[in-house]
Order: C-alpha cells, then sequence, then structure tokens
C-alpha cells in the first residue's frame, strides 16, 4: 500500500482508443503513475481493462454531475489527484458563414467549457494540499489559424488563453499549469472528424469548396504526422518535470507553426490560402 503513496494519481479525460489521451495514459502508467483513464465509454478503453495500473472511468465532461461522481470516486480511492489532463476534443469541420450554431456550441462545450468543469472541480482539492499539475492540450492550429476548422480553432485559442490566466492564478496555490500544444499527431480525432462532416448540412455559397473543406477533416493524419506514442513519451516527460515549462510542443508542423505565428497577417494569408485551396 506504501507504494501507491508515492506515485501520482493522473487523471485524464479523452482515453478511447487509437487516441492522444489513450497514449498518454499508457506512457503514464509506464512513468509509474497511477492513472485514471476517463472517456465517454469506458468500452472505448477495454485493451486498459484488464491491467491494474488503470482506473476506468466513465465521464462525460459536458456533465457537471459525471465530473464531480468521478472526481469523489477518484479523491474516495486514492486520497487524491496528483495531476489533471484535459485531453478530451472534438474536431469540427466547415466554413464559418455557413455551420450550424449547434456545431459551434457543442464544440466549445466538449473542448472549452468541458475542461473548466474538470478544472473547477479539482482545483480546491489541489489548493488544499498546495501541490497539483493542470495540463491542457492546446492545439498549433491557434498559432495561425486557417480556413475550415475555424470552430475547432477557436475552442484551442480560447484554451490558450484560460491557461495563461490560470497559471498565474493558481500559482499562489502551488498548482502548476501547462499549456500542451501538439501539432499534427496520428490519433483518431481525423476518423471522428470525418464522422461529424457527415452529419453537416450541405454547403451553399461554399459548394465549390467542397473538396478542399472535406481535405480539412483528414488534414492532421497525413502520412508525416507524429506518432501518438511518441508525442505522449515526450509529453509525459516534460509533465512530470519538478517544475513543467508553462508551455510545451511537440509534433509535425509544431516549428512551422510557430514560425507561422510570428509572420506579418499578409504572408500567413498568402501561405494559409494556398494550402488550404481558399
Amino acid at each position: 500500500m506504501d507504494d501507491i503513496h508515492h506515485k501520482d494519481v493522473v487523471v485524464i479525460t479523452g482515453c478511447s482508443g487509437g487516441g492522444i489521451g489513450n497514449a498518454l495514459a499508457k506512457e503514464f502508467a509506464a512513468q509509474n503513475c497511477l492513472v485514471v483513464a476517463t472517456a465517454r465509454s469506458v468500452a472505448s478503453m477495454s485493451e486498459l481493462s484488464n491491467d491494474p495500473r488503470f482506473f476506468l472511468q466513465q465521464l462525460d465532461v459536458l456533465s457537471d454531475q459525471s465530473v464531480h461522481s468521478v472526481v469523489s470516486s477518484v479523491l474516495e480511492k486514492f486520497g487524491r489527484v496528483d495531476i489533471v489532463v484535459n485531453n478530451a476534443g472534438v474536431q469540427c469541420v466547415g466554413p464559418l458563414a455557413e455551420i450550424p450554431l449547434s456545431a459551434i456550441e457543442s464544440t466549445f462545450n466538449t473542448n472549452v467549457y468541458g475542461s473548466m468543469r474538470l478544472i473547477q472541480a479539482v482545483v480546491p482539492h489541489m489548493a488544499s494540499r498546495k501541490k497539483g499539475k493542470i495540463v491542457n492540450i492546446g492545439s498549433v492550429t491557434a498559432l495561425a489559424p486557417g480556413p475550415w476548422a475555424g470552430v475547432y480553432t477557436a475552442t484551442k485559442a480560447a484554451i490558450h488563453s484560460l491557461t495563461d490566466t490560470l497559471r498565474l492564478e493558481l500559482r499562489p496555490f502551488g498548482i502548476h499549469v501547462i499549456n500542451v500544444v501538439p501539432g499534427a499527431v496520428r490519433s483518431n480525432i481525423g476518423n471522428s472528424a470525418i464522422a461529424n462532416y457527415s452529419k453537416m448540412p450541405e454547403w451553399k455559397i461554399y459548394k465549390q469548396f467542397e473538396e478542399a473543406i472535406r481535405a480539412r477533416a483528414f488534414l492532421s493524419q497525413g502520412l508525416k504526422a507524429t506518432p501518438a506514442e511518441e508525442f505522449a513519451r515526450k509529453t509525459v516527460n516534460v509533465v512530470l518535470k519538478k517544475n513543467p515549462p508553462a508551455w510545451f510542443s511537440a509534433g509535425q508542423y509544431s516549428t512551422v507553426m510557430s514560425i507561422m505565428h510570428h509572420l506579418p497577417l499578409s504572408i500567413k494569408d498568402f501561405i494559409l490560402r494556398k494550402a488550404m485551396k481558399c
């Protein structure tokens, strides 16, 4: 039992098979952490189910009740939460002028308010121990927003902004806040993006761009995408440092996008228009 008291308890959202969260869960476990792997359906994490290093929990980040009951059961079982990784996220592809507002709202609800729900649920506990780490998964797309994924990019820009504020506000309570900014990492977000995209209405004024828009849903999953395991290994090494950095970026295009971020807008626009056929 003593051993358990020395291991970090890590809660991760969005751990379904094939995703970044799943790879992060395995890597934290490999680094001797106790991992609370969560997803909307426990069945989607079946490969983790027979391993004692994982405590699987059904968690819907859209529900206050679900978030609070998971946090309570983790505190009951382990007595603490050391690290929270807000990874659950959905892609949303389409032109901003035509995308249904309901799709915009549900993307913000998962990617932004879902993260805030979990943060508000764990902070009182972390603050009382003067110890904890909150890891928010942003995106390089927020550094240079392009066409067709504007809703997703806006949610990630919101996450970057909230993370910067949280880092300052939570510092007096001994809580580290880390913005992890993935480039193109191979995961199942491409498949779920296509599934979501198929529910979209037929574009009217953007009909001629249909092919370019559809291609955007697949974009991050090109041949050169960084394997999720490699991204997870680098990220976990950084997060587990005694004094982790405020910002960590890795994965295909992460360097290019940080350079893009500093380019004059006219040049940035030119590159993105060419790349996204807009």
